[in-house]
């Protein structure tokens, strides 16, 4: 089985904001799918869809204190943690743009050092989806709860479409053949 996490805040004031993207994804994913959100099991603080092998997964913990929904996901429903994506936002990469690692840093992304403290270890992929950073005068916690100018709409509403592409590809042959498709520069013109 695969475990596919979109990492966002719970809540409808959080909906379309840069924060959200990772549930953007998978909630993408499983109206592809037709699959059905319902409550994680054992008290696991999360929504929760099959597929086929397939879990998708929105830890409700908010963003900062995903880590505990991710490692009792892999607990209960036995994954390993080579069979596990994490979507994320990040302002550090331009708006649209894709990034995919099978390892590595959380970057100063607050869900990913929440899921690598409590896993203890970064040996998991991520596919980390570009916000911008917008304004340097803008406070980052505010640009990051903010929801998407009318003007950026378009470009992330097709970075969600090939992330959600990005994670079947995941699910299908593994990271390296998403790594070898979705990093190239010319992905996000």
């Amino acid at each position: 089985m695969k475990l596919v996490v979109g990492l966002g805040n719970p809540g409808r004031k959080y909906d379309g904001t840069r924060h959200n993207v990772g549930f953007d994804v998978v909630d993408l994913l499983a109206s592809r799918h037709r699959a059905e959100w319902a409550s994680a099991p054992r008290g696991i603080d999360a929504l929760v869809a099959k597929y086929a092998d397939t879990l998708l997964a929105k830890p409700l913990t908010f963003m900062n204190l995903s880590g505990a929904a991710v490692q009792g996901l892999l607990q209960f429903y036995k994954v390993e943690p080579a069979d596990l994506i994490v979507l994320v936002d990040d302002v550090n990469i331009e708006l649209g743009r894709l990034r995919i690692r099978m390892r590595g840093s959380a970057g100063g992304h607050n869900g990913l050092k929440s899921i690598i403290s409590v896993l203890g270890s970064d040996e998991f992929a991520r596919l980390r989806i570009g916000v911008g950073r917008g304004d340097d005068r803008r406070d980052l916690a505010d640009h990051v709860l903010a929801k998407f100018g009318a003007d950026e709409r378009a470009v992330i509403a097709e970075a969600v479409g090939r992330s959600a592409d990005a994670a079947e590809l995941f699910v299908a042959e593994g990271i390296g053949p998403v790594m070898n498709r979705y990093n190239r520069k010319e992905d996000a013109e």
